[in-house]
Formats: C-alpha cells, structure tokens, sequence
C-alpha cells in the first residue's frame, strides 16, 4: 500500500517525473509561455496539416441540421481553432430561416491562451462564451452540452480519468464526446522520421521561432508519453463513455477519438 501511495503522488512532466500537485502549474507556465506563438507554431511543427487534422476533427461530429439548439464545449480550446470551425459549420448547415440559438462555449485552464482566442473572436464577429476553468473541474452543470471536444489538450491534462468524467458529467444523454490528439505511428517506415522530426527538428524550432526551446522540448516528450490508441480507449471506457472509437490520421501520427454518453 505504501508503494501504490508513492508511485501515485508522482507524475510524468515530459520525460520528467514531478510530483503530481505540481504538473498542472508546470503546465500552464509553457503555455502561458507560448500563447502568443500557438498557432503559428502549429502550422511550422506540423507544416499545415494540423489545420486538415482539425477539418476532419469537425467532419467527424456528423451534421448539425437540427430545428433544436445545440450546446458546444470545447475544453482546452483557449485560441479558439476548434470553435471558430463549429461555428462555421453551424453556419453553413443551419437555415437562417429557423431560430436556432445554438452556444458555444471555449473552456481553458490558461487565461493567455483565453486572451488569444478572445482576440481572434473579436475580430470575426463571433459571440461565444469563453470560460477559465480546469478539465478536471468544470463549473457547468450535469447534462449542459450535446457535445465535448477537446483537441491536442487532454494530454495535458493530470488526472485524464477525471477529466473524461467530467466530460461524461456535463454531456447529455446521448451527448458526444471528442477529442483529437497525438498518438502513436505504427507505420515502421514512417514512424523513424517522424521520431526523428520531433526529437530534433522541433525543440529547434521553438528555439528559433518562439525563442522557447524547453517548451517546445516538453510538448514533444508529451506526445510520446502518451497512451496507445487502445490504451486511451481504455480510459474512456472506464470513465464511463460508450460506442467507443477511433480513426486515425496521417499514419497514426494524430487520432480522432469519439465516445457517447448512454
């Protein structure tokens, strides 16, 4: 007992290992760090794609033509990709005719990366509800949302379990949850350029680009710690969510998750 009570007060930070009160105050500071170059560190790590992968993210949710409003959550979505695409879909998928007052709400731990996607709303004209608050701790209500996503954000997270059950929590029956995050190649032709592209090329280009390396160096040990995707299927299913599945992309270098509430 003792055992479990020491390995369980300790965490992985990257490839660190740190004491697990500490890791979401670690967390926020590289964020806090790289905010203002989120987004354009996005496009030169993975040189585009990532916006494809959030395309394909958004395509996976199905249609959005309903005569019923619809609530969005999107948690560590503080720059706002993710919700500025459902808006658009909503739009373009919605007559204007119906009254439909669907909402969108953009949930993150970090107010700089709040600030950010404030920002970008401002300038699109878009009115969505941005919350600070943690993944494992949402102040919402049981049954608020027809949708959770989260994109390249739960592997920040400490607690995942607690986090997915807290999606599971705020989701209404039959609610869906979603998330897009690294995951691991199988490809064994790809998978040696893509380790070398990430343990090397990367951590430089932070350096170069947003003059943080050491950010950039945690971000990338992040990935490879985090699980399979079976493994995360795993979690889900423990946390409770049903009709669990997963699609990969890009070789496996990302995969979209998916899971209902029942």
């Amino acid at each position: 007992m003792r055992l479990l009570k020491r390995l369980s007060s300790t965490i992985d930070f990257g490839a660190k290992t740190v004491a697990r009160e500490k890791k979401q105050e670690m967390v926020n500071e590289v964020f806090t760090k790289v905010a203002d170059k989120y987004d354009l560190m996005n496009d030169l790590m993975s040189l585009g794609i990532h916006r494809l992968w959030k395309d394909e993210f958004i395509s996976d949710m199905g249609s959005f033509r309903t005569s019923s409003p619809l609530s969005f959550l999107d948690v560590a979505g503080g720059t706002g990709d993710i919700a500025f695409r459902i808006a658009d879909k909503l739009k373009h998928e919605i007559p204007v005719y119906l009254p439909v007052h669907n909402q969108i709400t953009v949930s993150d731990i970090n107010p700089g990366m709040l600030g950010v996607g404030k920002q970008r709303a401002s300038m699109l004209g878009l009115n969505l509800n941005w919350v600070e608050a943690n993944a494992e701790s949402l102040p919402f209500p049981e049954n608020s949302f027809d949708y959770y996503t989260i994109a390249f954000g739960i592997r920040n997270v400490t607690d995942r379990l607690k986090a997915i059950k807290e999606a599971k929590r705020v989701l209404k029956k039959g609610g869906r949850f979603m998330c897009l995050e690294f995951s691991k190649v199988n490809n064994p032709i790809v998978s040696p350029f893509y380790e070398v592209y990430n343990r090397y090329l990367i951590p430089n280009l932070g350096s170069i680009v947003a003059g943080d390396k050491d950010s950039y160096q945690y971000l990338i040990e992040s990935i490879e710690k985090f699980p399979t995707q079976e493994e995360f299927a795993n979690i889900m299913a423990e946390a409770g969510l049903s009709a669990i599945h997963h699609r990969n992309l890009t070789f496996g270098v990302v995969a979209i998750h998916s899971g209902l509430n029942l």
